[in-house]
């Protein structure tokens, strides 16, 4: 059996995963009926190598995996199959190698993710998932994952939900894998969805502050808040000018997971587990303040606290699998609108760390708000810092929507975010930190300034952060201003939040906890 034998705490709310022996699955009586009563059997292949992924191949099918170009049109082909002339087998074909520019793992998400949606929209309840060849838990993994991924939808505005019919996958074999790392995973990956999916206008920095205590509360960690009056007395400045001109307070909250069980050996001697700070930018709505945004798609800017959304729910699934390292979260919030108090072009504040700062472009806010994240996980004495926003479009216009940007001044931690961004589907693509480029950043009157006279743009916001992280930290810096949100679908996401990062930051925190620092 599986280790649970229902998935249902994984997200996918009405879809059970049953184990059945492969003698059970082979009887006539389990395949009466069609569609509404015995279940669609699938079977991966991939259409332009013309392979069969099947561990036991059906030879009845082969045929039409040899004829795919004629018999199997579509992605997703439901075909009846005679099987050793004894009786009819429904068996749904699914061409694992659709989609371009994807890994294995990727492929058998997407997998996933397309029979899930094929059994929604045609009224499937059983779904039978046969065995790989070279089956592996990574594999199983991955292909559970894409049930779980279609599963989302954000409907709470919709006068008219949508019902689900009950989905049953069956497994025909035995094989294990870690459901209870799914369901932790994907209780997350809603969080942060259904947080970057909220109107601007519904979810405040106040709200944002208010799940942080119910997630602080039922994890047992521990939390602070600071609203403007501690922000004042320690020297927050950067979220308090962005948050300048909003009715609604700015705020920083901070949450510690510390395990009651800490890795006393760590693998291979690798050396001692980090401790690991998570800062999120938290703009809650982003007009770009004075410096107005255009009118164009400026809804989408409820997603700008895509940051602290993943941040808040990557703590939430390391403190739920209990994994042994320490691990804070900062979120930074503000929201940045014009307001008869809010920060004007010129502006000059002073940074926690005794900087000035001027801020030229009020539109560039969430590297203010960071600066002020970073300074307190460095008073908390973090080790490792990663620090995740939807900073730049230039990062989007370098890289698109499918990769995002990966600054860091540690070489092995910028391998491990890589590595473990790749084994969950999310690419990452190392940027310069090249200090030529901070010249731009030098001002007549303060310090800094927050933007350059044109040139890379996601290069020297970076290099600006950098400018407040302390020598000695290990410090990594994620753009993911082209990939948290998508209004024309994106993999497993088909609107709105992608959650991107949340798997890669949950990753590389296991990956500390087990081998330590290398």
């Amino acid at each position: 059996m599986l280790k649970n034998s229902k998935t249902k705490g994984a997200g996918v709310k009405s879809a059970k995963a049953v184990a059945k022996t492969t003698e059970e699955t082979m009887k006539p009586s389990f395949w009466s009926g069609w569609w509404g009563e015995g279940p669609i059997s699938v079977y991966l292949y991939d259409k332009r190598k013309k392979l069969d992924l099947m561990k036991d191949e059906i030879y009845e099918a082969k045929s039409f995996i040899a004829d795919a170009e004629h018999s199997l049109n579509e992605s997703e082909a439901l075909r009846t199959v005679y099987t050793e002339g004894e009786f009819i087998r429904s068996v749904l074909f699914v061409d694992v190698g659709k989609e371009k520019g994807l890994d294995e793992l990727d492929h058998l998400r997407m997998a996933g993710f397309r029979i899930a949606k094929w059994a929604e929209s045609h009224a499937v309840d059983k779904i039978l998932i046969p065995t790989l060849k070279e089956d592996s838990e990574r594999k199983r993994t991955a292909f559970s994952q894409g049930l779980h991924h279609a599963d989302y939808s954000f409907d709470k505005y919709k006068s008219e939900k949508k019902k689900k019919k009950e989905l049953t996958y069956f497994f025909i074999d035995e094989f294990i894998f870690d459901d209870d790392y799914q369901s932790s995973l994907f209780d997350g990956i809603r969080l942060a969805k259904d947080l970057i999916n909220e109107p601007g206008g519904s979810l405040t920095p106040k709200d944002v502050c208010a799940m942080a205590g119910s997630i602080a509360k039922q994890y047992k960690l521990s939390i602070k808040i600071r609203r403007t009056a501690e922000l004042k007395r320690d020297n927050y400045n950067g979220i308090l000018t962005v948050g300048r001109g909003s009715k609604n307070e700015p705020a920083m909250v901070t949450l510690t997971y510390k395990p009651a069980v800490k890795s006393a050996n760590v693998k291979g001697g690798a050396g001692k587990v980090p401790k690991l700070a998570l800062v999120g930018k938290g703009i809650t709505f982003d007009t770009g303040g004075i410096c107005l945004k255009p009118q164009d798609k400026m809804w989408e800017m409820k997603s700008d606290m895509s940051g602290a959304a993943t941040m808040l729910a990557a703590i939430q699934v390391i403190a739920a699998l209990k994994l042994p390292i320490e691990v804070t979260t900062i979120l930074c919030l503000a929201e940045n609108r014009p307001g008869e108090n809010a920060v004007l072009p010129g502006d000059i504040f002073k940074a926690k760390n005794g900087k000035t700062v001027m801020v030229e472009n009020t539109d560039a806010e969430g590297r203010l708000v960071l600066i002020d994240g970073l300074a307190e996980a460095a008073d908390l004495g973090a080790t490792h810092i990663i620090d995740i926003a939807t900073l730049t479009g230039a990062i989007q216009r370098a890289l698109g929507t499918s990769i995002a940007g990966l600054f860091s001044n540690s070489d092995e931690l910028a391998e491990r975010i890589k590595t473990a961004g790749a084994a969950e589907g999310e690419k990452w693509w190392r940027m310069p930190l090249d200090e030529e480029y901070s010249e731009g950043l030098n001002d007549k009157v303060a310090d800094i300034r927050n933007i350059t006279d044109g040139g890379p743009g996601a290069i020297t916001a970076a290099l600006f952060l950098q400018e407040f992280v302390k020598k000695d930290i290990e410090w990594a810096h994620l753009d993911i201003a082209g990939t948290a949100f998508t209004t024309k679908g994106y993999k497993y996401t088909e609107n709105g939040a992608t959650a991107f990062g949340l798997k890669t930051i949950v990753e590389t925190a296991r990956e500390y906890s087990q081998n330590g620092k290398k």
